[in-house]
């Protein structure tokens, strides 16, 4: 995963609340096994009208907002179903941070664990941005987790509230296998210890006890005792 440090973007606003995982990608994009090429689909039913063209009417479209990385948006963003492929979308469109009053629990977790900074500010705060947005095309924001700070060259200055732990996750790119994979050295080493372990050897007459209780490998039950079955 790529960490998230500093980031300096534009911004495009989604002027809706309650923006569910369906509408952030339709379900019948869903077929796809990899996590990437979901970017084309964000939004769909939005973004283009019948035939796939771009719809002239959805602001996103517009070309101002080319290239954005940061999305602004209302409350309760990525309710519905828990799908990680929302994430993945909003990523794979080029987004690294959201910012909105409020987001569903489930999408909001899964945000940290694909390298998306979910960002919660007050009402007020947010519709600031949308303000500033709409007012001068090109509009920037810089997003500093390492400073917990939201900037910009006109003047706001909002502090970001995140976990300790998902902060230093997306500050060194740490999903949970890159979590796991911190402790390589000591998993290593407990399998090396481990290999050498005789396999456990069970007989026809071993039917006939609970065997529930043996850990380990080898012949012997470290200590549990064999209890026959009722």
């Amino acid at each position: 995963m790529e960490p998230f440090k500093k980031l300096t973007g534009i911004v495009t606003l989604l002027d809706l609340p309650n923006v569910d995982t369906d509408q952030i990608i339709p379900k019948q994009f869903l077929k796809r096994i990899e996590r990437t090429g979901f970017g084309q689909f964000l939004f769909y039913d939005w973004r283009f009208t019948e035939g796939s063209r771009p719809n002239p009417e959805f602001e996103m479209n517009a070309e101002r907002y080319r290239g954005a990385t940061i999305l602004v948006t209302r409350a309760n963003f990525g309710s519905g179903s828990s799908r990680e492929h929302a994430p993945w979308a909003l990523l794979d469109y080029g987004f690294r941070c959201i910012i909105a009053p409020s987001f569903a629990d489930i999408f909001y977790n899964n945000c940290f664990k694909n390298g998306i900074l979910p960002v919660r500010l007050s009402e007020d705060q947010v519709e600031a941005i949308f303000q500033r947005v709409r007012s001068a095309p090109g509009y920037e924001l810089t997003v500093d987790l390492e400073k917990k700070k939201i900037t910009s060259g006109d003047g706001l200055d909002f502090d970001i509230e995140v976990d300790l732990f998902r902060r230093h996750c997306l500050l060194n790119g740490l999903d949970d296998i890159g979590l796991t994979l911190e402790n390589e050295k000591k998993i290593g080493q407990y399998e090396a210890t481990h290999s050498n372990a005789a396999p456990l050897k069970i007989g026809p007459e071993a039917e006939d006890y609970d065997l529930r209780g043996m850990v380990g490998g080898g012949n012997e039950n470290h200590g549990v005792p064999l209890v026959p079955k009722r």
